[in-house]
């Protein structure tokens, strides 16, 4: 069993031609609601993917928390441990150009109560293969959590997004970090994405750095090994490395090395690039399989 411990949003999504400059007003062309949240995003694309999930974390008592619950239960994740907060559900606010880049702002709600862990937080992390984290919650609780699952041998993935500096002893108790170009560059303080992640081994086992079209690169024991990018036409990058993420969880747990699952991590986000949206445009297992034998 997959656990993850992390946000939950509603993403409110405008497409624009080109994203507005400082103090500029642009015309949108499409607005869209989508269930979202970094922590709720690679929850699904792991269970899409086949994996056996429960997700942490909460919602506020409204509509918006109604739907990401709805959303994570009809995809078979396990949602006893979203708890419901007297505060509003997250939301986040998304702008998408016409080359699909995205700009995000998240205003936390509901998500910045998950403090601590609670006993059941401690219960399903005990049962889980794999614990998977990002930075959407309070990041003393996320070291909480690496820490305890480290202490039991469970295998720890961060995301460390969005970037903020990290002390130590979260990064020792992490075994695999996932950062994109942008946040290893901040995390090491070297512009070069492989250079940066090369620095991060020193503190985690394996580090895999997105490149976005340019695919990953897993660097591991003094190795840099290349993840290729499939080649498509990229319509929306909000979710991809989520989906990446999620689905790399879902074949480590479902008995993949590191290697075979960042193959098929890889082609699930090159078929959710293709796709607007977060939560909608994650694929299931089946249509990574489909796509991988096409390939």
């Amino acid at each position: 069993m997959i656990a993850v411990l992390g946000s939950a949003n509603l993403d409110l999504v405008v497409t624009v031609e080109r994203a507005p400059g400082r103090g500029e007003t642009v015309t949108g062309r499409t607005f869209a609601t989508l269930p979202g949240g970094k922590g709720a995003n690679q929850a699904l694309a792991a269970a899409r993917a086949g994996g056996d999930v429960a997700f942490l974390g909460a919602v506020g008592d409204d509509d918006f928390g109604r739907r990401i619950r709805e959303l994570l239960a009809d995809a078979g994740v396990d949602v006893s441990g979203l708890a419901v907060s007297d505060q509003p559900t997250g939301t986040a606010h998304i702008t998408v150009d016409g080359t699909g880049d995205n700009s995000i702002v998240v205003v936390p709600g509901a998500n910045g109560t998950v403090t601590a862990l609670t006993d059941a937080h401690r219960a399903t992390i005990d049962r889980a293969e794999l614990l998977l984290l990002q930075l959407e919650l309070p990041l003393d609780l996320v070291v909480e959590a690496a820490r305890y699952a480290h202490a039991r041998e469970i295998p720890v993935v961060l995301t460390p997004a969005p970037a903020v500096p990290l002390p130590e002893e979260l990064l020792e108790a992490v075994d695999i970090l996932v950062p994109n170009e942008h946040e290893a560059a901040l995390l090491a303080g070297i512009d070069d994405p492989i250079a940066a992640a090369e620095q991060l081994t020193r503190l985690c086992d394996d580090v895999v750095v997105t490149l976005g079209a340019r695919g990953a690169a897993w660097l591991s024991g003094g190795e840099t090994i290349p993840v290729p990018a499939f080649p498509v036409q990229a319509v929306d990058t909000t979710a991809a490395g989520d989906t990446f993420v999620g689905v790399m969880a879902a074949g480590l747990a479902g008995g993949l090395q590191l290697g075979g699952a960042l193959h098929r991590a890889s082609a699930a986000a090159a078929l959710s690039v293709q796709r607007p949206g977060a939560s909608s445009s994650m694929p299931d297992r089946a249509e990574i399989d489909a796509f991988l034998a096409e390939a």
